[in-house]
């Protein structure tokens, strides 16, 4: 599932569920994949008031991660 969302940081999110990974699209154009992230975390980051805080606090630095374009 995919998501636009009103953010200076996100410009979009999507998440697979069978590999447990968090796609960012960031307002940049940059794409990343962040890898084994839980289903609550994308959960809690869908309803998070601010995608860019949620991101920073909760999922960078905790998750591998791919650089996939950008």
């Amino acid at each position: 599932m995919r998501m636009q969302m009103p953010s200076s940081v996100v410009a979009h999110m999507s998440y697979d569920p069978a590999a447990a990974t968090l796609r960012i699209v960031y307002v940049s154009g940059t794409v990343y994949d962040y890898k084994g992230v839980p289903p609550r975390v994308y959960d809690a980051m869908k309803k998070a008031s601010s995608k860019g805080q949620y991101l920073n606090r909760h999922i960078k630095g905790k998750y591998d991660f791919v650089k996939v374009s950008g």
